[in-house]
């Protein structure tokens, strides 16, 4: 987990100092701005999950032989990969935008300068202690089960035939034996039948593994594991104006591939504004208003999009999300702390926009 960084930078003696000095937030000029909190507003980064079953088939050691011994006429004879995507999904996450950093100058009777911010200087909240929010986890991963080991069943017999072909033959003959024993234990044929239930699950049991190793010498097996991939996308006003994207690919032989490997089949994201921001009021009056609140807190107003990410056929996952850098930078008021010092803003991770404004005194 983040370690949060809280920074309180001796305000009560400043404001000692200084009582009409007023909240001065400012864009941060590396090299130049100096006795300040520097902070930046987030950029939206979408993170596609892609969640994908890969099948790996193994043939036998005795699958030329499979059709011939077990009437298996369909047995693979070569090791192939097949992947398919069980489902997919999109998390949010922001990051610091460059072009978005702020100083927070420290001038006398303001609580502005208390400040949490992550370790990557991600703007958390003014005057009031916020964690950082751990990354959303990924899926897990899901190893293939071990491979069945049908040498592991092989009577002495087999194992000190003279060639390949007399083993699966024996092999075979072994394969039969072992089903007429499992159908006289299910009728309660057999000597050694036993009379508890338990028992006798038990021994089929073992008879089930024992077969399905030594068919696997013929047949081959699959062996699937559950495996996790991501594309990492930052939303650009580019993509936003096409309204579509091609972010990869996906191959049923490779998995998830660029988007340039033309062994795969497109990935498209489209993209589109669900509620965008009211253009700006062209007004005299909002302009003067505007102008003398320009040293005042900076935070993101996102606008909310609808994503869906598809193949050629199917639409795979559709969500919405808001984006930081569709929206606006606004400010608010240095009022909230020059007059109140108690006020506590908390401001959302990954988009900069104000979650909570409330006075400590209040609560």
């Amino acid at each position: 987990m983040y370690k949060m960084r809280y920074l309180a930078m001796a305000v009560a003696a400043l404001a000692a100092v200084a009582a009409t000095a007023q909240t001065d937030v400012a864009e941060f000029r590396p090299g130049v701005t100096v006795d300040g909190v520097n902070y930046f507003l987030p950029r939206t980064r979408l993170r596609i999950v892609v969640e994908a079953d890969k099948a790996v088939t193994v043939p036998g050691e005795f699958a030329p032989y499979a059709n011939r011994y077990l009437r298996l006429a369909d047995a693979p004879t070569v090791e192939t990969t097949e992947w398919t995507i069980s489902q997919v999904s999109i998390q949010a996450l922001g990051v610091p935008d460059s072009a978005k950093a702020y100083s927070i100058r420290l001038k006398g009777r303001t609580s502005a300068p208390l400040v949490s911010l992550t370790p990557d200087g991600l703007l958390l909240g003014v005057n009031v202690a916020v964690e950082p929010e751990a990354e959303a986890p990924l899926p897990p991963h899901v190893a293939a089960p071990a491979p069945l080991r049908g040498r592991d069943f092989m009577t002495q017999e087999i194992l000190s035939a003279g060639s390949t072909a007399k083993m699966a033959q024996l092999t075979a003959e072994e394969i039969y034996d072992i089903r007429e024993s499992r159908n006289a234990l299910v009728r309660g044929e057999a000597d050694n039948t036993p009379k508890d239930g338990a028992q006798l699950k038990l021994m089929l049991d073992n008879l089930d593994h024992q077969l399905a190793a030594l068919e696997a010498l013929f047949k081959g097996q699959t062996l699937t594991s559950h495996e996790v991939q991501t594309i990492d996308y930052e939303p650009t006003a580019a993509a936003l104006a096409d309204g579509r994207i091609m972010v990869g690919r996906f191959s049923r032989r490779l998995g998830l591939v660029d988007a340039d490997d033309l062994s795969g089949e497109p990935l498209w994201l489209t993209l589109r504004p669900v509620s965008p921001l009211p253009a700006a009021a062209d007004d005299a009056d909002v302009a003067r208003k505007k102008q003398k609140m320009e040293q005042g807190l900076r935070i993101n107003m996102p606008v909310r999009t609808r994503f869906e990410v598809a193949t050629p056929t199917q639409t795979l996952v559709a969500t919405e999300v808001p984006v930081a850098q569709y929206g606006s930078v606004e400010v608010l008021s240095d009022a909230l702390f020059n007059k109140h010092m108690d006020t506590q803003v908390e401001i959302y991770q990954h988009t900069g926009s104000v979650r909570r404004v409330s006075n400590a005194a209040d609560e």
